[in-house]
């Protein structure tokens, strides 16, 4: 089950914009679209947490595997990301040109 709720995040931000040209764009591009998947990637979390804070009868555990996500997001979209795209200021709508009909060849 999370591998394909996983998989159906990975892929929304493409096929939104198939959607509308800006729709896929304004959704994930910027702060808006990082806090946008860090909060969909938190509530995915919660049961997980929920069953360490049983487990262990404590909430450390959970604290820390919430700590691992939070760093492993921010290395993500503040350095992994920026590294694959070739930009290291945050993308703005509009000022790159991207042929689009390229990656649908």
């Amino acid at each position: 089950m999370n591998g394909a709720l996983g998989a159906i995040v990975g892929v929304a931000p493409h096929v939104l914009h198939h959607i509308g040209p800006l729709v896929g764009t304004a959704l994930v591009a910027g702060a808006g679209g990082t806090a946008l998947f860090g909060g969909l990637g938190l509530a995915a979390s919660v049961p997980m947490l929920v069953k360490l804070h049983r487990r262990f009868s404590s909430w450390w555990a959970p604290a820390i595997a919430l700590a691992a996500f939070t760093a492993m997001f921010l290395v993500s979209s503040l350095v992994i990301g920026p590294l694959i795209s070739g930009t290291t200021q945050p993308a703005t709508p509009g000022t790159t040109a991207i042929d689009h009909a390229a990656h649908h060849s």
